[in-house]
């Protein structure tokens, strides 16, 4: 292979990869939708669900009639047979013992129970009430995964604008530099401000390698985070930042917690659960009822065979060691009912902490959005009046520069400000259990 075809085969793989890398557009609902479609949580709260529902048709199945069905055949050696039944024909021989060196037999048995004590109708409500916390769970998680993606998607977004803003920044300072080279060559700079013009430029060069470090990083999470392949590259609409916070106050947020939040319901059903579950183990305290039935064949050669042998009945059995081994059940179901409900305490706590500190971090998010609106305005305006200043050699090279990286710092922090007061704002609605009702308006 000569050095043209190897320069050929090694542009083609070259571009092949470039264009395998795939751009995508894409918007903030769009995200959302693509995270709950594939995430991994998601899924793995799903398949809890089919074990609920699993646990339901078992429970209910329990109040349907047991069967067994059992039969042996027998090889006998030897066998000793002494018939009792008395001979029809006193007068005549003797009836010979036959021989026997195989039986056979076989049984079916059947039990329909009719009281259980409550255990069965208490098994079926509390599969149900679990498995309806197990959907709560899933619409808790739904919550999070919406809420994280919100936060990749800003986060995105922040190290793309970055990225941007410190390019264009590095471009002006590579153009003041070239300028102040010639002057320098020229006679008209000293030495000395041009090497502080260089060595702005390498500080942001610095800082521009930092910045697409950062944005490959939030690129991986979110391609991740959406199920697409690692290497997409996204572009992020920043229209879907932007938020109008409601007016509720904090005691509205802290209401609408108690009433939307799925984890909160979901333990509650979960205390019910428990309830019910202290109910059924005291139930084994009382007799069971059953319907029996069953069926009895048996074969042994010349001496005995049984067909149509079917009996019907009514079964009663009680378990007496329940009098002194049921008291301890007992006492691990309350205690098992009395840490879900401690639990669901805690969980209150919580759930009034995090909206109270949301609250407030949304509340500083829009204070601090205000302030930096107007620290922008000064640095733009500072920035302007230094430059006029230096161009009429009333300001030295270090007040431009100074007042240059204020102008970048004032844009950067704005902007990012923004951005953290939307994402603040949806911590609040996740935290109050509004977030996806707030995405469906």
């Amino acid at each position: 292979m000569n050095h043209k075809t190897l320069l050929l085969v090694v542009f083609i793989a070259f571009c092949t990869q470039a264009f395998a890398q795939e751009h995508k557009a894409i918007s903030l609902s769009s995200a959302v939708d693509l995270s709950i479609s594939n995430s991994k949580y998601l899924q793995k709260n799903a398949a809890q669900i089919e074990a609920a529902t699993a646990a339901v048709t078992e429970a209910k199945q329990r109040k349907l009639p047991n069967a067994t069905v059992s039969g042996s055949y027998l090889k006998l050696s030897a066998a000793n047979v002494d018939l009792k039944v008395k001979n029809n024909n006193p007068s005549g021989p003797p009836t010979a013992i036959p021989k026997v060196s195989t039986a056979m037999y076989g049984t079916l048995n059947l039990s329909l129970p009719i009281y259980t004590g409550g255990k069965l109708k208490f098994g079926i409500i509390s599969a149900e009430l679990l498995e309806k916390a197990s959907r709560l769970d899933l619409e808790n998680q739904k919550e999070a995964v919406i809420n994280n993606t919100i936060e990749a998607y800003a986060n995105l977004f922040k190290a793309a604008q970055t990225v941007t803003i410190v390019k264009d920044n590095l471009a002006q300072s590579r153009q003041r530099e070239k300028e102040f080279s010639d002057l320098e060559k020229n006679g008209l700079l000293a030495r000395n401000d041009l090497l502080k013009a260089q060595l702005q430029s390498s500080n942001i060069d610095l800082a521009l390698v930092d910045a697409e470090n950062n944005l490959q990083l939030a690129q991986l999470n979110m391609d991740i985070l959406l199920g697409l392949p690692t290497d997409t590259q996204l572009a992020i609409d920043s229209i879907g930042l932007s938020f109008n916070a409601s007016a509720m106050s904090i005691q509205d947020y802290l209401k609408a917690a108690t009433v939307n939040r799925n984890d909160l319901a979901a333990n509650k059903l979960r205390i019910d659960a428990a309830d019910i579950a202290v109910k059924s183990t005291k139930a084994e305290l009382l007799p069971n009822l059953s319907l029996t039935g069953g069926y009895i064949a048996a074969d042994i050669p010349k001496v005995l065979t049984v067909t149509n042998a079917i009996n019907v009945g009514v079964g009663v059995s009680y378990n007496i060691a329940s009098l002194w081994k049921n008291k301890a059940k007992v006492q691990q179901a309350e205690s098992q009912a009395k840490q879900i409900s401690i639990q669901n305490s805690i969980i209150d706590d919580q759930v009034t902490l995090a909206v109270s500190k949301n609250y407030f971090d949304l509340v500083s998010a829009q204070k601090k959005i205000q302030v930096l609106q107007t620290a922008t305005e000064q640095a733009k305006e500072n920035y302007r009046i230094v430059n006029n200043k230096y161009t009429n050699s009333l300001a030295t090279l270090s007040d431009l520069l100074e007042a240059d990286v204020s102008n970048l710092q004032a844009n950067l922090n704005y902007l990012f400000a923004k951005v953290d007061g939307f994402v603040a704002y949806n911590h609040l609605l996740q935290s109050a259990g509004l977030l996806s009702k707030s995405l469906h308006k």
